[in-house]
């Protein structure tokens, strides 16, 4: 580990533990999580918690509410950005990308409302424990993306995880769980509900990160390609 990503998880983890001093439960969250698992320097760390917004921001000197109307708050250590969040469920994406009500809630529910089993995962890095209530381990040991749950909910719920499916798949080189797969095939042409600016960002990711090829096959062979850049299917 380098200095930087040293200082980053050093940061991080005092997040946590000053969150522990005022009896929170709080754990890394999400990509982090999945990217120690998979000995890779995360990009960031995100932090869940049981803290609400105003708590987080008493807490802590500088803080940012980028997302307060969904229980996140961006906490800066050493000049670096944190993402804390309150555990949370939420519902009603009338958009197919944005819930329309949001609610506190405990570890297990919130991992639920994520998209992928290998996102879902908690660490406390304290106790140096996994919390894993939807198989993220085992699919991360055999390579395998799978929706949490549902499938079909995951991706009515924010079409943009159709994306963000082929990345993770073609990037981390996965093999997509067969009703996974065919739920992004069934709804690719859905994508068009997602904003042209966040579709590039992921297009972006796809094409500059390891096996862009693949990511090219899984995006034709999805039907995302053809709604998308049909200049490039054709």
């Amino acid at each position: 580990m380098t200095p930087e990503a040293a200082r980053k998880k050093a940061c991080a983890v005092e997040i946590v533990r000053a969150l522990a001093r005022r009896r929170h439960t709080s754990y890394f969250a999400g990509g982090c999580v999945r990217d120690l698992l998979l000995k890779t320097e995360p990009h960031d760390y995100d932090v869940a918690t049981t803290a609400s917004p105003e708590e987080i921001e008493s807490l802590f000197p500088k803080t940012l509410p980028v997302g307060k109307q969904f229980g996140v708050i961006l906490v800066l250590m050493d000049d670096i950005p944190y993402e804390v969040a309150t555990f949370r469920k939420e519902g009603g994406y009338h958009d197919g990308r944005r819930p329309s009500w949001v609610e506190s809630a405990g570890p297990e529910e919130d991992a639920k409302r994520r998209d992928f089993t290998i996102n879902g995962l908690f660490y406390d890095p304290l106790a140096g424990k996994i919390i894993d209530y939807v198989g993220g381990e085992k699919d991360l040991t055999a390579k395998t993306l799978r929706a949490i749950g549902d499938p079909e909910e995951r991706f009515e719920e924010d079409k943009l995880r159709l994306l963000r499916g082929v990345r993770f798949s073609s990037t981390l080189g996965f093999e997509v769980e067969a009703r996974t797969w065919e739920s992004v095939k069934k709804h690719h042409a859905s994508i068009t509900a997602v904003s042209p600016e966040r579709i590039r960002d992921e297009l972006i990711k796809i094409f500059t990160r390891p096996h862009a090829g693949r990511g090219l096959e899984l995006l034709s062979e999805s039907g995302l390609l053809k709604v998308i850049l049909p200049e490039v299917e054709a």
